[in-house]
């Protein structure tokens, strides 16, 4: 009777520690992790690529696949079965990290299961890990390894600027946005959307203005980074930022920017950017040509075009939640 249950004790133990995240590791699965960041350090422990630029390249790509949905076990990066598997590779089905390798393929077996899953997230990650440090772990050899994976400085910079931001708050749960203009000014807006406009040729108005003084601030409406600072001959002064979702947001016809604000500024919700006016319509300092108002747009990428969409009901929203505050 004894010996019975010291026996069915054991096959108690044994089965508790199965769900233990140490246990799981020598099996070769991916434990779980309360730690947001958890995934992307372990892929970093493995490559010794920091994790900020793992979880960067992942968040990128992610964006470019936006509508697909995460499914359960499933990596939200779709990963295209010539890359993983190599081109070349005559079998596109291939899971051998072996033969992969043979055919230049970026599939990893990350979890040491036997098997290079492009739909296991912990497999994806290890790869992406492996590609970014393929000439080392400085900032500028992971930026030589993403152009020779994208061949397009535009998604270099994104990607290193992703990076920062992490790297900067030290997680990637950046979430939260801010109306862009702040709630104890006097503003009005509808949408206008679509709306005819004649200056510089027949086109639509791809944006909501928004009415308030001359001078009145113009906050960040999410985290992101600058990309783009200047004249616009349509736009006047204005600003682009990226956000983490990698959606440019546009805000125009500004009367200044604010001191500090460069290209490569990383920019937080409600952080003051710059200040409403009327600038636009034509040669650098033009202004006063319609009443001051800030124009603001949208834009997705999704790899292959950039488009905009209506931002009005992300507007409304962030008004109440701003109203809510």
């Amino acid at each position: 009777m004894l010996k019975a249950l010291r026996v069915l004790l054991y096959i108690v133990i044994v089965s508790l520690l199965a769900g233990t995240p140490a246990f799981a590791e020598n099996r070769g699965e991916s434990a779980p992790h309360s730690d947001p960041i958890g995934k992307f350090k372990q892929a970093a422990a493995a490559t010794k690529v920091p994790w900020y630029y793992i979880a960067a390249i992942y968040q990128y790509e992610s964006s470019l696949q936006w509508k697909k949905k995460k499914g359960s076990g499933e990596t939200v990066i779709e990963m295209p079965a010539g890359l993983w598997c190599g081109s070349l590779n005559p079998n596109q089905q291939d899971r051998y990290e072996g033969t992969i390798r043979v055919y230049g393929g970026i599939g990893r077996d990350g979890n040491q299961d036997g098997i290079a899953d492009p739909k296991n997230e912990q497999d994806v990650l290890y790869a992406l890990g492996i590609l970014l440090g393929t000439n080392g772990t400085s900032e500028e050899d992971i930026r030589i390894a993403l152009w020779n994976h994208y061949h397009e400085s535009l998604i270099v910079d994104r990607i290193t600027h992703f990076a920062r931001i992490y790297n900067q708050f030290g997680t990637t749960e950046l979430h939260g946005n801010a109306f862009p203009i702040p709630k104890q000014y006097n503003y009005t807006y509808r949408s206008t959307w679509g709306d005819r406009r004649g200056w510089g040729g027949r086109r639509i108005h791809e944006g909501t203005d928004i009415f308030a003084d001359y001078g009145t601030p113009v906050v960040a409406t999410t985290y992101g980074f600058v990309e783009l600072k200047g004249w616009n001959d349509y736009g006047g002064w204005r600003i682009g930022i990226r956000d983490l979702n990698n959606v440019y947001h546009y805000y125009a016809h500004l009367s200044s920017f604010k001191k500090g604000i460069q290209i490569g500024s990383i920019v937080t919700p409600g952080q003051v950017i710059g200040y409403v006016g009327s600038s636009g319509y034509g040669k650098p300092g033009t202004s006063g040509k319609f009443a001051p108002h800030l124009h603001y747009g949208m834009y997705r990428d999704t790899g292959t075009r950039e488009f905009a969409f209506d931002p009005t009901p992300y507007l409304r929203r962030w008004e109440l939640q701003s109203q809510k505050k």
